[in-house]
């Protein structure tokens, strides 16, 4: 994966495309009905991975979405558009489940810091990101709601088995404030697996500065395009022109 890779999000809860304000679940906007539409169009305006989340899976209600998710990823894999699906992926049965969907690539996040033996086993059937949520450098999981013991620098090195990570700034995450850019450039020095950057993207001029930063491997938009910043063709043709 390189710099000129977008991933526009899709979150889900009960089957509907919604976007939450720092992960708060009562701070939620609702943005449509067709998670299939809605990615298809991602995928007209030359998207070539979309970005998944199952926000019911991450918060324990059972992953109700996976039969949306299945219609997206068997779609768009017909046109040589990959998914990435993060959100309750907990166990090699969730992974395994997601992979025979049609998954290009999970995300695991609070099961990966808890257990980092299970990135291993889960990378040995499908391709892992790493999702490493963060407040001011503190890896945070449980739905962002529990700091763990780790600091963002040495969760970067904690999975060798990890195709790419994905760090998320809470603080920033839904916000439209900008991205952490001095984070993510000393994020992405320090390890060898490309950095997908999240959180914070509100303008093109976010997505060319993100688009400088060495080792940085994608960035996923979701609020900037659902409010109309921009459109997803812009913002590919920006990280295009940056390549």
């Amino acid at each position: 994966m390189s710099t000129n890779v977008l991933l526009p999000a899709i979150d889900l809860r009960g089957g509907a495309v919604v976007r939450l304000l720092h992960g708060d679940y009562s701070a939620e906007t609702r943005y449509g009905d067709d998670p299939l539409a809605v990615a298809e169009d991602f995928a007209d305006q030359g998207a070539r991975w979309v970005h998944i989340v199952d926000l019911d899976a991450a918060r324990g209600d059972g992953p109700i979405n996976r039969p949306a998710i299945g219609q997206v990823a068997e779609r768009l894999g017909a046109r040589g558009v990959k998914v990435q699906t993060g959100g309750g992926v907990r166990t090699v049965a969730d992974a395994r489940q997601l992979a025979d969907l049609g998954v290009s690539r999970v995300v695991m996040g609070s099961a990966a810091v808890r257990s980092p033996e299970l990135v291993e086993e889960v990378a040995a059937m499908v391709p892992v990101a790493v999702g490493l949520d963060h407040r001011d450098g503190r890896v945070a999981i449980d739905g962002w709601t529990q700091e763990s013991n780790l600091d963002l620098h040495s969760a970067l090195a904690a999975f060798p088995s990890a195709e790419a990570f994905v760090v998320t700034d809470i603080s920033r995450d839904g916000a439209l404030i900008g991205p952490d850019l001095v984070g993510l450039s000393a994020a992405a020095a320090v390890t060898d697996r490309p950095v997908i950057a999240s959180g914070g993207v509100s303008t093109l001029d976010d997505i060319s500065a993100l688009a400088t930063i060495p080792g940085l491997g994608g960035v996923i938009v979701g609020r900037a395009i659902y409010e109309g910043h921009f459109t997803v063709a812009e913002a590919v043709a920006v990280l295009e022109r940056s390549s």
